[in-house]
């Protein structure tokens, strides 16, 4: 036991210089007491952050939202997977991909002028004869056209008269090759500088890198109309939500991609707040698939699923923190793949989305929800931070298990914005508010002619053909 302190009364019984010194000693008792009850409270909250900072630089793409491409030398790959057993290639059944045949521009005629078996000279046509192609790139000489403007005199009044100049003189540069100098960029992330350069040594066409802005600039603003149509139809639909950093300029900014089915928008911000999430969606946006990031917090449960994907993360952030959420983050990883298992065989055909919901889901979800209420009571703070909140949004966890359009995970808007992202790292952002608008909308068309199967030069010359003509612009919307 603990010894107590002696009395008052006990104290003031000894002699003085005694008593003093006794008095002395519990005073200093209750200051070191004190102290040591401060410093114990500090070690606590030291030990806290050092787990914090650990679980921090143990942070990689399997149990955080960074990219593979941050993922340290020590970081262990996955397991491989074990050997099928089958060989490379195609598999028994499995439709042949032939070559379609390719038309000629010219045909040689190679016959045999003598016999092999007895030397006597060959004559006639094999009318089945074996066809080998050599595919050849030809020497590219770009089409130039002078139009000859004649002014003529009137032999009755002698007024003169000039032709009038053709709407399609008015540029320099034709439709097609402003179609291409935008795809440069769009589609193969060129920079202005390797575009003039592949214009001269592969079209023979000598361009300056300001008739390229300027050219990607009026392409930008013929496009306007087609994205923005685009942008409504994803408003009235089921859409992948995400955003990556972006620079504008010296200012920081954010790219935001809105995928569906169909179609994808891209969008340029100069934040990160719902505002923005607004502008590219909409005040009342139909179902959302997303992160957990807080700007999607206030949408209606039933209109929000949470991407599967990220909580994966989530549960094996648990998991590698090594302390008592470790066992509550392994529960609910096996659960997660368990359920993206099955929604595989949803996406195969080999079950129905009703029998998934009928026969997998009311279990899969009860130990989903009976773990989580496990993991809001655990030992770790932040594993109790992300059951609760997961608890709050476990309508949320399901909605994509009664609306056909919406998928579990948010990969559909992470594969539109990698291409993006490989752009950023090497063209570090837009220098300005009309670079970033050409961006958007160049990026918008390449995602959406990709999803439909559609090729990106065509729809660009038909864009800037029609808005030449002052016609009728074409479509982003699936026929």
């Amino acid at each position: 036991m603990e010894a107590l302190p002696p009395t008052p009364e006990v104290i003031d019984a000894l002699a003085p210089e005694i008593a003093a010194f006794i008095r002395w000693l519990v005073d200093e008792n209750t200051r070191v007491r004190a102290e040591n009850q401060g410093l114990q409270s500090e070690v606590s909250a030291l030990q806290a952050e050092v787990v914090d900072l650990r679980a921090r630089l143990n942070q990689n793409s399997s149990n955080s939202s960074k990219p593979p491409s941050s993922d340290p030398p020590s970081k262990k790959p996955a397991p491989k997977k074990g050997s099928s057993g089958k060989k490379p290639g195609g598999q028994p059944g499995h439709p042949r991909h032939a070559r379609p045949p390719r038309q000629a521009t010219h045909t040689v005629d190679v016959k045999p002028t003598a016999c092999d078996g007895c030397g006597a000279m060959l004559l006639g046509h094999d009318p089945d004869p074996l066809v080998k192609q050599v595919v050849e790139l030809p020497v590219i000489q770009p089409n130039v056209t002078d139009y000859l403007i004649h002014q003529l005199t009137c032999l009755v009044c002698g007024a003169t008269t000039r032709a009038a100049t053709p709407s399609e003189v008015h540029q320099e540069y034709g439709v097609r090759l402003q179609a291409a100098l935008a795809m440069f960029s769009g589609s193969y992330r060129m920079s202005k500088r390797m575009s003039e350069a592949l214009c001269e040594d592969l079209l023979g066409i000598q361009i300056s890198t300001g008739q390229i802005c300027d050219l990607e600039r009026q392409t930008s603003e013929m496009l306007q109309p087609v994205v923005e149509q685009a942008q409504d139809y994803v408003q009235q639909r089921p859409a992948n939500v995400d955003e990556t950093s972006w620079k504008q300029g010296k200012k920081k900014a954010w790219l935001w991609v809105a995928a569906t089915k169909w179609v994808a928008v891209f969008a340029i911000y100069l934040s990160r707040s719902r505002r923005s999430f607004h502008e590219l969606m909409g005040v009342n946006p139909c179902h959302v698939t997303s992160d957990r990031y807080s700007v999607y917090s206030h949408l209606l449960a039933e209109l929000r699923q949470l991407c599967w994907a990220h909580l994966r993360r989530d549960f094996q952030a648990m998991i590698d923190r090594c302390n008592a959420g470790q066992a509550i983050g392994e529960d609910l990883l096996r659960l997660a793949d368990q359920m993206l298992g099955q929604w595989k065989r949803v996406r195969d055909g080999t079950l129905s989305r009703e029998e998934f919901r009928n026969q997998i889901l009311p279990s899969l979800r009860t130990e989903v929800e009976a773990t989580l209420e496990r993991g809001s009571t655990c030992g770790c703070a932040k594993t109790v931070g992300v059951c609760m909140e997961l608890l709050r949004w476990k309508v949320s966890l399901w909605t994509f298990a009664n609306h056909d359009e919406v998928e579990p995970t948010n990969n559909a808007a992470e594969r539109a914005v990698r291409h993006a992202v490989c752009w950023r790292k090497t063209s570090y952002g837009t220098a300005s508010e009309t670079g970033s608008r050409f961006v958007e909308r160049i990026l918008t068309v390449v995602a959406s002619c990709k999803l439909q199967g559609r090729k990106t030069l065509d729809f660009l010359t038909q864009c800037i053909q029609a808005a030449r003509s002052a016609l009728t612009l074409p479509t982003l919307l699936p026929a």
